[in-house]
């Protein structure tokens, strides 16, 4: 452990300041969706504007943020717990091929004409057989699995994942390919607030919580995690359904959002969240403000015209990313 580490973990006001922080900016975040848009209002209109603006504001503002929110916070957790299944700082939400299950199921419920219900079930069903494919294949026949055994796994389904979804878009109608690819760039239209994403989100944190102790001892090695009595194979595969879970919610409702469980939990730890009992909650925290922020620029940046909230993510993560790649290679 560092010293830069030790002192954070040392000193609890200056953890908890963090988080604080980020409940600021989380809060801040919000009222900055619900002015915002085509037709401005000011932070008075929040609390004591007419009918027209309290339906502007309630009916689709504060549930696409409410959507935002759900969505970043459940990208950024997964990532989080990811990095530390695969010990590779580079893993990301998607890197398991579960996006790609999703993304078939709601691709051809979309080619079918389906939308709505029949179109989150079937991205949520393909996102399930992902999961139970990757964790299948990757025990291979001696019933037991290894981080890299997972991730070679996972990244070969997702590449047949990815060669269902060009097959599919190939021979979709021109009247459907605008929602497909819509859908697969990140979309949050949708009208109502997605209450399942925030209670799977409450529920994923409230189960990786506890493990929090056991994640610090993980990232320095299994062999010291062995070694301080840490069950690691249990641990293992609470993570890997923790996170699958999440990050399954989060394409379900929302389509492919990049680089959020990328950069997130990189910029968490540079700002000194290395204890993992921090490091989660801030990732939720500052998942959902980075998505919040993303969606209210991709609906205001062109107005009338939306854009995909997934390239206005893409827009700031690569830049972030490649500065935080920079600042690793440098120290």
């Amino acid at each position: 452990m560092s010293r830069s580490q030790a002192q954070t973990l040392a000193h609890p006001g200056r953890r908890y300041g963090l988080l604080i922080l980020l409940g600021a900016i989380a809060g801040a975040s919000f009222l900055f969706a619900l002015i915002t848009g085509s037709v401005g209002l000011d932070w008075q209109a929040v609390w004591g504007g007419g009918d027209v603006q309290q339906r502007l504001i309630l009916e689709l503002r504060l549930a696409r943020a409410i959507n935002a929110f759900a969505c970043g916070g459940l990208l950024a957790l997964a990532g989080a717990l990811l990095q530390v299944l695969l010990r590779n700082p580079l893993a990301d939400p998607y890197i398991l091929g579960v996006s790609g299950g999703a993304s078939v199921g709601a691709l051809l419920a979309l080619l079918l004409g389906l939308g709505g219900v029949w179109m989150t079930g079937s991205a949520f069903a393909g996102a399930m057989l992902s999961i139970f494919l990757v964790f299948a294949l990757a025990h291979g026949g001696g019933g037991s699995w290894t981080p890299t055994r997972l991730l070679l796994t996972g990244v070969v389904i997702a590449a047949g994942w990815g060669a269902l979804i060009s097959f599919i878009l190939v021979i979709s109608p021109d009247t459907h390919l605008r929602g497909m690819l819509f859908w697969l760039m990140g979309d949050l239209s949708q009208g109502s607030a997605s209450l399942a994403g925030v209670g799977v989100l409450t529920a994923g944190l409230v189960l990786a919580l506890p493990i929090a102790r056991d994640l610090n001892v993980l990232v320095r090695g299994d062999m010291r995690a062995s070694a301080l009595g840490v069950p690691l194979s249990r641990l293992r595969l609470q993570i890997y359904v923790i996170s699958a879970l999440l990050t399954a919610t989060a394409v379900t409702f929302a389509g492919n959002v990049g680089f959020v469980g990328l950069i997130v939990p990189h910029f968490m730890r540079l700002l000194g969240a290395h204890d993992h009992r921090i490091l989660l909650p801030a990732c939720v925290l500052a998942g959902g403000s980075l998505v919040i922020i993303a969606d209210t620029l991709a609906r205001t940046l062109l107005a009338p015209q939306q854009l995909p909230v997934g390239i206005v993510t893409a827009l700031i993560g690569v830049p972030v990313f490649l500065y935080l790649l920079h600042r690793n290679s440098a120290r």
